[in-house]
């Protein structure tokens, strides 16, 4: 049976094909941009902890709002730099880049970023883990973030759930009165329970493709930064349940990014109450509206 006059949908599928196919051809963003900006102490911070270059890219919806939108810092701190030595070098200058060109600053974990980040390392080498988290540590409390943004335990990939951990465990290691505010990102595997869905405008999603594009080496063998939209759009539907609850209706977004926010203090993980501040629509004044809403500070 030939449905094809029949089908309403036909067209636009051949148009979302066509469109993603035109991404291919798309010329780069370049690389002409200044270096990142350094920290300015007296500027509130939100350290991204980066499993890999690329990652602060693909999770970075909040940070990018809270920095254009709040005025808070955000830096990335590059906890790896992949596990191809030859690459190690081109990755961290396409990450400086690729930051540059977001506003953010940049830091490395180490000179060549660590290594055996991940949940067999933290059970089978004690002293390499413990010199790992002590360097994380130590960046914690050069930074004295307000936020840190990071993956979930969960998050499939071996070098991701490593990164939540070495978090976890230098949060640990700090002053019982620290405290800052958890985020927790996703990607290789979803998470179950998040409790906050972030809108992403045209302009936004735009630039965070345009700044994963930038991590050319790692796009040449796979374009992952042309389904970032589509990603973005999953989440959504995701969302409006997982953040919103059983049989609720997704909102009016586009694009969005899930996230679980918590916080960090008396030495341990709280949960931190959204109530109705569980959606983070676009724009400035929603930012500033849920930034007053929830106990951020």
């Amino acid at each position: 049976m030939n449905r094809s006059n029949q089908n309403p949908y036909r067209q636009w599928i051949a148009e979302f094909d066509a469109w993603s196919k035109a991404g291919r051809a798309l010329p780069s963003v370049g690389t002409a941009f200044p270096p990142p900006p350094q920290a300015i102490p007296a500027v509130d911070k939100v350290l991204l902890f980066s499993p890999h270059p690329d990652d602060e890219c693909i999770t970075g919806a909040l940070p990018l709002r809270l920095s254009q939108e709040a005025g808070l810092q955000v830096v990335n701190i590059a906890v790896t730099l992949g596990s191809n030595k030859a690459r190690q070098a081109a990755r961290w200058g396409e990450l400086q880049q690729a930051c540059s060109f977001l506003g953010w600053s940049v830091d490395c974990a180490a000179p060549d970023g660590l290594s055996r980040i991940t949940p067999k390392a933290r059970m089978e080498e004690p002293d390499h883990w413990c010199g790992a988290v002590k360097v994380i540590r130590d960046i914690l409390v050069r930074y004295r973030p307000r936020a840190v943004v990071f993956p979930h335990e969960a998050d499939w990939n071996a070098s991701h759930m490593g990164t939540h951990w070495l978090v976890m465990d230098a949060l640990a290691a700090m002053p019982p009165e620290y405290s800052c505010v958890l985020v927790e990102t996703e990607f290789w595997a979803a998470m179950n329970t998040p409790n906050l869905m972030v809108e992403s405008n045209v302009e936004d999603v735009a630039d965070l493709v345009a700044a994963l594009s930038l991590h050319v080496g790692e796009v040449q063998r796979n374009p992952y930064h042309l389904t970032l939209p589509a990603w973005m759009q999953d989440n959504v539907r995701r969302g409006g349940e997982l953040v919103g609850g059983q049989g609720a209706a997704a909102p009016d977004y586009r694009f969005a990014t899930l996230y679980r926010v918590g916080r960090w203090r008396d030495g341990g993980r709280h949960e931190l109450p959204l109530g109705h501040s569980r959606f983070l629509p676009s724009g400035e004044h929603r930012m500033k509206q849920w930034l007053e809403d929830i106990p951020w500070k």
